[in-house]
């Protein structure tokens, strides 16, 4: 009986650790196709950061929720009358009323300035002009005109204007459509409308788009009106530079700092030589398919560093010391871009900030 047992227990172990080694190599096996996979699937939620950030917070919300409610009774059985004793000593008569002064704190609200993603209705109220609404959601005065098709600059108290997130069009894609055929239609440069964050296509290799949706066309005008002429900024008259960073190549801006783009684009066909905008440190990350493409990052030091986005060649490698106006790499079109342009961004502790100020 005792031997039948020993058997009973030396073959239930071997079940386990049969189990034990299955699920392991599973995990395993599961964990490497994972990691392989992963960083495609993070390019593509990058990519798409805009469109999928309403259902991505709706869904957080709600695993939040049920992870509440779920949890709450497990916490009431591990604590069992801690919270009823404390409810049924607390009452009104008990209670010692108080006033916080928060400013002692330095505690303070501030309100949330969320980037608009689509067109918003606005009504017209006593005092408002058109040139005030425009300045109050931070578009023209011509793109609220050819959003509600205004044929005066009158407006009356009630009346009710659709306006756009950012100056330009909002197009509704018809059959045929592309990005570069629309960016022709309404004057503006193609890398405007893949750069809008908010903007979605059904192939990010190719920017295909769906008949039917909405786009927004920034800087876009009817074709009956002008295309809008940027003056070069007053500090490309002198071809080093003047202020603390170099004008890193040649070509045309295509397109200026703007909240969702805190960088200078600036396109050349004949793709030349990118030039070193600070001495410093140099890093090359990944390729980014979905984004910067190949891109190099010069640090400076002290948590200033410059970003160079979409090259077609890089001449540097991780660790090399680069003085200012060294050529590090060549002008292309790699990653999330829809012609050869340089994407040249400054940072502070990594985060992009307007380059403007430091060519100044």
């Amino acid at each position: 009986m005792k031997k039948a047992i020993k058997i009973l227990l030396e073959d239930i172990n071997l079940w386990r650790e049969g189990w034990f080694h299955y699920i392991e190599r599973k995990l395993k096996r599961w964990g490497t196709g994972f990691e392989m996979q992963k960083n495609i699937v993070v390019d593509i939620l990058m990519a798409r950061r805009g469109t999928y950030q309403r259902p991505f917070l709706m869904i957080s919300l709600g695993i939040i929720l049920v992870t509440g409610v779920l949890s709450a009774p497990i916490i009431a059985n591990a604590y069992p009358g801690s919270v009823g004793n404390q409810l049924a000593q607390y009452t009104p008569s008990s209670a010692v009323a108080t006033s916080l002064d928060f400013s002692d704190y330095g505690i303070q609200t501030q309100v949330s300035q969320k980037p608009r993603d689509q067109v918003v209705s606005y009504t017209v109220v006593k005092g408002d002009t058109l040139s005030t609404v425009a300045e109050k959601f931070g578009v023209s005065t011509d793109t609220i005109r050819w959003a509600n098709d205004l044929t005066s600059d009158d407006l009356a108290i009630g009346d009710t204007l659709k306006i756009p997130p950012v100056s330009g069009i909002v197009y509704k894609v018809q059959e045929g459509d592309t990005v570069q055929s629309i960016a022709k239609k309404y004057k503006t440069d193609a890398q405007k409308i893949v750069d809008f964050p908010f903007n979605d296509f059904s192939d990010l290799d190719t920017f295909a788009l769906n008949v039917g949706q909405t786009l927004i066309v920034p800087d876009g005008v009817p074709q009956t009106a002008a295309a809008i002429v940027f003056s070069p900024p007053s500090f490309l008259s002198s071809p080093v530079g003047t202020g603390q960073v170099l004008w890193p190549t040649n070509g045309v801006i295509t397109q200026y700092p703007i909240w969702y783009h805190m960088a200078f684009d600036i396109a050349n066909p004949s793709e030349p030589g990118v030039m070193a905008a600070t001495d410093g440190i140099v890093l090359i990350p990944p390729f980014d398919r979905y984004g910067y493409g190949n891109h190099i990052i010069v640090d400076r030091g002290g948590g200033f560093s410059t970003l160079y986005g979409h090259l077609s060649e890089i001449y540097v490698r991780t660790g090399d010391r680069v003085t200012r106006g060294e050529v590090i790499g060549k002008m292309g079109s790699t990653g999330r871009s829809t012609g050869p342009h340089l994407h040249f961004e400054t940072r502070i502790n990594n985060s992009p900030v307007n380059p403007t100020q430091f060519f100044q």
